[in-house]
């Protein structure tokens, strides 16, 4: 049985009264010491390399034992191809949950037993992101940029004398990681350990800019450019938000059967268009759609998810990551006429806030995460996981330890 372990830290300025899937065994630690333990991980030693499974070293306190998840995301995907600013070696992973076991001083916003999910996006609730009533982009992430480091400028691992680096501070592909209090979001113990995990990413990411970003209308047409994991997300928030029309694309029609099971009513396979995906979709609307999503990472789509919009009142909704610098140009002319273009990430939710309640609704019936997970291997087969995500085989693949 292999166990992960998740330490998380007080911030040391800022303490608050307030507050791919892997099934495994875990512990949370909540601690400031600097003790080691040695533990297994999956680590990416440079950019289009396979993982490899080695012993690393981490700092620790006590120990505990309870069930959590980490889910395998396409920022996983993207930053293993070399597609996102990351200082290699690292320990990929951020979307977990985990039981805590020990905390540290100055941690006051959970305590041991609690069952909490990682946060790739933190809430620090001080500066002026968290403070801002729409903002969710605290400071004190790691994303833009990433550093790969904890807040005080240091990596809690190494392997073979070797300085690894964290993803967003959370580093969930891992039988111990450390995260920050301001990283955890503390759930109900109700929660299904084995599942949860995609609400701290996949679930907040596509239903969330649905339902919170673009607040989707009863009666309204919209269009998701993207039907794996995220995208079909999407769908789901469109769909319980009341559209009464949602065009799925994409260019793998093997996942067009899961996407009109999950709400999508019109499926289109651009490479068999005779023009442009946008003229389609402005010719089977008549007019444009009311929202349109695009969750896929490519300027193109982009573009074809803006000029797919409503002229007048559309909104256009871009969750999608390309590779930076990559440009993204519109037709100014079509800007005027009062089209929205908005960028989200995470739903635009707060997460230690907002997240929470998004479990609460999972386990009272009011969204469904299962159609999200489907497939299951042991943690051995990392690889075969992702070659499935490449494949577009799967939603989220839940991988057993």
């Amino acid at each position: 049985m292999i166990f992960l372990f998740l330490q998380i830290i007080a911030s040391k300025c800022h303490l608050y009264d307030q507050k791919l899937s892997v099934i495994t065994k875990c512990v949370i630690l909540l601690s400031l010491c600097q003790q080691t333990i040695t533990c297994w991980a999956a680590i990416a030693w440079a950019k289009n390399v396979p993982f490899q499974l080695r012993k690393f070293k981490l700092s620790h306190q006590r120990l505990g034992k309870f069930m959590t998840s980490s889910g395998i995301c396409g920022s996983d995907d993207h930053v293993l191809k070399g597609l996102s600013p990351m200082k290699f070696p690292l320990i990929p992973g951020h979307e977990g949950a985990g039981i805590v076991e020990s905390i540290g001083e100055g941690v006051c916003s959970v305590k041991p037993g609690d069952k909490v999910l990682t946060l790739p996006l933190p809430q620090c609730r001080e500066c002026s992101a968290c403070l801002h009533p729409k903002g969710n982009f605290c400071e004190k992430q790691d994303v833009l940029p990433s550093s790969g480091l904890m807040l005080d400028g240091t990596s809690r691992f190494t392997c073979r004398g070797e300085k690894i680096y964290h993803l967003f501070r959370t580093s969930t592909f891992a039988e111990y990681t450390v995260v920050q209090e301001i990283g955890v979001a503390k759930i109900d113990d109700a929660a299904p350990m084995d599942k949860i995990c995609i609400i701290s990413c996949e679930v907040p990411t596509g239903y969330g800019a649905a339902v919170h970003s673009a607040k989707v209308t009863p009666g309204s047409t919209c269009v998701v450019f993207g039907l794996g994991g995220i995208g079909s997300a999407v769908v789901m928030g469109c769909k319980a938000s009341g559209a009464s029309r949602i065009i799925g694309v994409d260019i793998n029609e093997e996942k067009f059967p899961q996407a009109r099971a999950l709400g999508v009513t019109d499926c289109i396979n651009p490479r068999k268009l005779k023009k442009p995906v946008q003229e389609v979709i402005m010719e089977m609307t008549g007019i444009g759609v009311d929202f349109a999503f695009e969750a896929i990472g490519l300027s193109d789509t982009m573009v074809a998810a803006w000029e797919s919009c409503h002229l007048s009142y559309g909104v256009c909704v871009i969750i999608g990551v390309t590779p930076p610098n990559t440009p993204f140009s519109l037709d100014g002319g079509n800007v005027f006429s009062g089209r929205t273009l908005k960028g989200t990430c995470l739903g635009d939710y707060k997460t230690r806030d907002s997240f929470p309640q998004l479990v609460t609704d999972y386990l009272q019936n009011k969204i469904n995460i299962d159609p999200l997970i489907t497939h299951q291997l042991p943690f051995n087969q990392i690889h075969k996981a992702f070659e499935l995500y490449r494949a577009g085989k799967t939603i989220r693949c839940v991988l057993l330890f």
